[in-house]
């Protein structure tokens, strides 16, 4: 990414504190490195059987596996993903109103729509009622949704 014009004061001394910022943690490496050979490994993950639950007086669900009913109101985040790329951080401090970031994803491909980070589904940007909506082309099915959870 090529950007000709000049950076402000103001950007520059950020950029300046940027680097000093960068430059002190370089040497912390070694510090970071035995901060993690001295955590604790993570718990792990219950299996998704330890779930299974005695089906609720209003009906079982109808996806298959085991019951999930006891975990069906659980908030996720679901986001769609347009794009993304990797740039270095002096290439990041130089951005401003105007810059254009070039995505990895040609126009007109669908948008991949994640819950918590994982791909469900592929979609095209919809607006609905002056709002930004996403109609789903390809949805992932249910059992292949549970199988990634795993």
């Amino acid at each position: 990414m090529a950007n000709d014009t000049p950076m402000s004061p103001e950007d520059q001394a950020q950029a300046d504190e940027w680097a000093a910022a960068l430059a002190e943690s370089a040497g912390d490496q070694s510090s970071i490195d035995s901060m993690l050979a001295d955590a604790r490994p993570a718990a792990p993950l219950a299996p998704l059987d330890a779930f299974d639950t005695p089906p609720r007086a209003d009906g079982p669900t109808s996806m298959e596996g085991p019951n999930l009913e006891v975990i069906l109101d659980i908030p996720v985040t679901i986001s769609m993903e347009v794009g993304n790329t990797s740039i270095n951080i002096r290439n990041l401090l130089q951005l401003n109103q105007g810059s254009v970031i070039e995505l990895d994803r040609l126009a007109g491909e669908p948008l991949d729509v994640l819950v918590n980070g994982t791909l469900i589904a592929h979609g095209e940007v919809v607006v609905v009622n002056e709002k930004f909506g996403i109609r789903l082309t390809d949805v992932i099915s249910p059992t292949e949704r549970i199988r990634k959870l795993r």
